[in-house]
């Protein structure tokens, strides 16, 4: 159902428990003849236990929100003009807000900002007031290092050099703690600090985690060794950023109601979270969804993003119910019968799919053209043939294939250059000289860097380009030392070529 200036909306907020409202400010046309039209939200001052009447819309204010670094904000911003179909139209009235918008987001929100203020609220106002008065113009010294007052994020360079944590409180606005050497002593301290609401935590000695009198956003975790973690409420994400121990117990009272978990390659084998809302799997390679939607009946969101992967079993994602969200990348493996029609995905609010089988991308394309104009956000792109897979499988580089800055003939020469790159490996030996295998070596690199100092002559190697062919090369390097074994460090000598490489690019 397409927006209208005036209208106003209110959809069922899983996080806050309660009803939330929004009204539609105005409506931006297409700017490209296939592009969409957008509509300008403004999410407003009102929460209830049930739908509001017309009465209630018209008494209705725009929710201002402050925390954090924020002040005095509305939540405004541009959002596709298709209604999602769980927000139900209660009135239309005119614009509570009619300055022009400059703002774009990812979806129709649900309460988020609500929740955030609400959160902050809760927090000691005397706390509140010394973070509001931390200013980045002043200095101070933590742990031998200056820092402006206002900092937000340390890491184990910090902590290390802190004699007490105490040192800490110099920094009134930390928000993020970054470390690969947790203790008991620093999760105390997290959990008298509120602020602190993202944590990046590995430990070699900390096997049960306790962060559910916290404060947190976002858990990213290194699991080894770890049999039980105690998640706070409130958490919007929780990664894992290795496979699980199956024994690991997981607890959380919502028991993931509201929770993203996120996860490399495949589902996790863990105990817990039986209600979770939200599941990424990333570097997908091979997947089941079978078990994956027995194991996680729930779902709301489901992101998949293959390495490129191969997905069995897609037809079962129409037992989850409550799905509102399916984004694919890079994922194979189905045919265009397997996929649910819209009757069986009745809740489905956004499907995403990037690079996918071209028979699957024309026939849900056509399936859901109706939804589509009824409010589904529907983005179906890079249909891949039969063929593209197959060059493809093994190729870091097919990413480019599509992008806005780069031309399917840069995207081959890319692939050419990586599969040049992994021939080159093959002839090196763990018997071979190490003076033969050191010029083997340098003139991989140097043919290798050439290739992309060709394509830069383009103009097309932009930031995420120049990472992506780095982290290539530093893979192929590795692959290659591990299967040179004992030999391997001394051949290979990554740090030389990596130096080699740095010289020789002109991107």
């Amino acid at each position: 159902m397409p927006a209208n200036v005036g209208d106003i909306y209110s959809v069922f907020s899983v996080e806050l428990q309660q009803y939330v409202a929004c009204q539609v400010t105005h409506i931006q046309p297409p700017r490209t003849p296939r592009g969409k039209p957008l509509a300008a939200v403004l999410q407003l001052d009102w929460l209830g236990d049930a739908l509001p009447d017309a009465a209630a819309a018209s008494r209705m204010q725009p929710l201002r929100y402050s925390y954090y670094f924020v002040r005095n904000r509305l939540d405004h911003g541009y959002v596709t003009a298709n209604v999602p179909p769980d927000h139900v139209f209660i009135a239309n009235l005119p614009p509570l807000v009619e300055d022009e918008v400059h703002t774009y987001k990812f979806g129709w929100d649900t309460g988020a900002s609500m929740a955030r203020q609400r959160s902050w609220q809760q927090i000691d106002p005397a706390r509140r007031k010394q973070f509001r008065a931390a200013s980045g113009g002043n200095k101070v010294i933590v742990g031998g290092h200056v820092f402006k007052q206002d900092a937000t994020r340390i890491n184990d360079s910090i902590l290390d050099a802190v004699k007490d944590l105490s040192e800490l409180d110099l920094l009134p606005c930390l928000m993020t703690i970054e470390t690969a050497k947790g203790t008991p002593e620093l999760m105390a301290y997290i959990r008298q600090h509120p602020f602190i609401n993202e944590l990046h935590w590995q430990s070699s000695t900390v096997t049960e985690i306790d962060v559910s009198a916290m404060h947190l956003q976002r858990f990213v975790l290194q699991p080894d060794g770890v049999t039980r973690v105690r998640l706070n409420s409130g958490l919007q994400l929780f990664s894992l950023t290795a496979t699980p121990s199956p024994q690991l117990q997981v607890e959380q009272a919502e028991q993931g109601r509201d929770l993203s978990l996120q996860c490399g390659e495949e589902m996790p084998v863990l105990q817990g979270l039986d209600r979770l809302g939200a599941l990424s799997l990333t570097g997908v390679r091979e997947l089941d969804l079978a078990p994956v939607v027995e194991r996680f009946p729930h779902l709301r969101e489901l992101r998949l993003w293959g390495k490129p992967g191969m997905a069995r079993n897609l037809r079962s994602i129409a037992q989850l119910p409550q799905l509102q969200m399916l984004t694919t990348f890079d994922v194979f493996g189905f045919g265009a019968d397997e996929f649910p029609s819209p009757e069986q995905l009745p809740n489905l609010a956004s499907l995403w799919m990037t690079s996918l089988p071209a028979d699957v991308a024309k026939a849900v394309k056509t399936a859901y053209k109706k939804a589509a104009a009824q409010g589904l956000d529907l983005s179906i792109s890079k249909p891949r043939k039969p063929e593209w897979l197959a060059e493809n499988l093994h190729n870091p580089f097919r990413d480019w294939d599509g992008r806005e800055q780069i031309s399917a003939a840069q995207a081959k020469k890319a692939a050419l250059a990586y599969k040049n790159l992994l021939a080159a490996t093959r002839a090196i030996d763990a018997g071979m000289p190490a003076a033969e295998a050191a010029a083997a070596l340098d003139a991989m690199v140097t043919a290798y860097t050439e290739d992309f100092n060709k394509m830069e002559r383009s103009g097309i190697i932009e930031t995420v380009e120049r990472e992506e062919i780095y982290a290539v090369l530093a893979d192929v390097l590795v692959q290659l030392e591990t299967e040179l074994g004992g030999q391997g460090p001394a051949l290979v000598q990554q740090e030389r070529l990596y130096e080699l490489f740095d010289q020789l690019r002109d991107f």
